[in-house]
């Protein structure tokens, strides 16, 4: 998969993981005693991966459960997005951004008891910078060397500044293996992390157990269960049952038989963007008019009531990223305007198809049948299999509209892409992207990555329905569990248990 489409793999749980209850009231928590080190926790998640490979294999269903629990970076990332280090105590960038220092903690070992040592960082990082079939080899493109003055010492040195490189070493990108070992990726792991992977049982969890070796200081749960429960109403049985401790991604329609509980209902941010992808090059989608009309009839308020979650979202870069701005302004609910639009463009009586995967389930195209029905177009939904959808809209480009939940953070680089399957070609947005990038000061970048995202929302490249959060209900004596961006990743290191 390529980076900036990490949904492909992960739509599913995207899907499933999108909302949150806004205004959901929190249950109060039962009154429990002192952690217990012995504890174990169970956390009901939603898609399994197929295989426990990161480094060859994208997808938030791995990134969620195996970095910072497993697998480790120079760097990682909080829930907020806001880069720390990791297996580095420190590091520098120069002033020129070409040039990335990274002092490399002491102790550190790998959970089969070797050390950590200079020559691993430099070897994965430089696997990921030649080997194609690598995740994130695309982001190392302007990485020049990788090398180590002396052994506590890493360095990056890149061909020209890349704003968006130290986010790439907190993705599976920037994780660091031990080199030269026969660990099947597969099926099994070996990390710097916390925890490390006890069982796979496939079809059913995933075990990790408590690295009393960690160099960090050891986790306060000497087990973790991720339990992975596809159907929304069985998660919530199972919480009820008792047999889990967490449970992630509870559809909001489902919510309320969690109110009056044990359970904590904890409403979370995330960087899911609710798309509806527009053909740019085919007519009449070709027509900036035609786009404009399509937004304009489209209810977003009423959108996201009736999936009971999330917020409006008018632009292409959610509240978490840089260059975020309230693009509300562009675009706004007005059907008799949209209906003028298209007599403008001689597109009246039009016929569309919506091509959906058949997992997002049918709240979103109703409401998107029905609003473009007002105002005289007629929309037909095709619901495919998602290996269908891949084939067919995001390689082949053969569609009208789409629908698909992007989730992974800062993937701006999508409307600046002409090759992408939205076919937006607009190469004024691409050189302000080009120039954010190249751009040291981060928040020159983020201003110039605004202007670009209100190009883009000016040119109807697309509609952002909505921008997705999540809850997770949170059971009696668990203290610390994550609440945002955790569709992506769930740091486990830190909670707690009180029996």
């Amino acid at each position: 998969m390529l980076r900036r489409t990490a949904f492909l793999a992960t739509a599913a749980a995207a899907a499933l993981i999108l909302s949150a209850c806004s205004g959901t009231p929190e249950a109060a928590p039962t009154e429990t005693g002192a952690p217990d080190p012995d504890a174990s926790l169970t956390v009901g998640l939603v898609l399994e991966p197929d295989n426990l490979d990161i480094r060859h294999t994208s997808g938030a269903a791995l990134e969620q459960v195996l970095v910072d629990n497993v697998y480790q970076g120079l760097v990682t990332r909080t829930e907020d997005n806001e880069i720390v280090p990791a297996l580095a105590s420190d590091f520098e960038v120069s002033d020129d951004g070409l040039t990335y220092t990274f002092t490399l903690n002491e102790g550190v070992t790998f959970q089969n008891g070797e050390p950590l040592v200079v020559e691993d960082v430099v070897t994965s990082l430089t696997q990921v910078k030649d080997d194609a079939t690598i995740v994130g080899h695309d982001e190392f493109a302007g990485v020049a060397s990788i090398t180590s003055p002396d052994p506590a010492t890493v360095v990056i040195t890149l061909t020209e500044p890349n704003q968006n490189f130290l986010f790439t070493l907190t993705s599976p990108a920037g994780l660091v293996f031990k080199a030269g070992d026969t660990t099947d990726l597969q099926t099994d792991a070996n990390g710097t992390g916390p925890f490390s992977l006890e069982r796979w049982s496939q079809g059913d969890s995933l075990t990790f157990l408590r690295n009393d070796a960690y160099w960090g200081g050891a986790p306060q749960v000497a087990e973790v269960v991720f339990q992975y429960i596809p159907d929304f109403t069985a998660g919530v049985n199972a919480a009820l049952d008792g047999s889990l401790d967490v449970l992630t991604a509870v559809d909001p329609n489902l919510a309320p038989q969690l109110e009056g509980t044990d359970f904590a209902l904890t409403q979370g941010k995330t960087t899911d963007k609710g798309t509806l992808a527009f053909n740019n090059a085919k007519a009449p989608l070709d027509d900036v008019k035609v786009r404009e009309a399509l937004r304009l009839a489209i209810d977003h308020e009423a959108l996201v009531e009736a999936l009971g979650a999330g917020s409006t979202m008018y632009g292409p870069i959610p509240e978490l990223d840089p260059g975020y701005e309230d693009l509300s302004d562009v675009v706004s609910y007005d059907p008799e305007r949209a209906k003028e639009l298209l007599a403008e463009a001689g597109a009246e009586d039009l016929e569309l198809t919506l091509t959906i995967p058949s997992f997002y389930g049918t709240t979103v195209p109703q409401v998107l049948v029905s609003n473009f029905d007002d105002i005289g177009v007629t929309l037909t939904v095709e619901s495919v299999e998602f290996a269908t959808w891949l084939q067919d809209v995001y390689t082949n480009k053969d569609y009208d509209l789409s629908f698909v939940l992007h989730v992974e953070p800062r993937d701006f680089a999508n409307f600046a892409n002409p090759e992408y399957y939205f076919n937006y070609d607009n190469p004024e947005v691409q050189a302000l992207y080009a120039e954010a990038m190249a751009t040291v000061d981060p928040d020159e970048s983020a201003e110039l990555l605004a202007e670009a995202a209100r190009l883009v929302s000016e040119d109807h490249a697309a509609d952002w329905l909505y921008n997705g959060a999540t809850i997770t209900a949170v059971g009696p004596g668990v203290d610390g569990f994550p609440v945002d961006s955790i569709n992506s990743r769930i740091n486990l290191a830190e909670v707690t248990v009180s029996r």
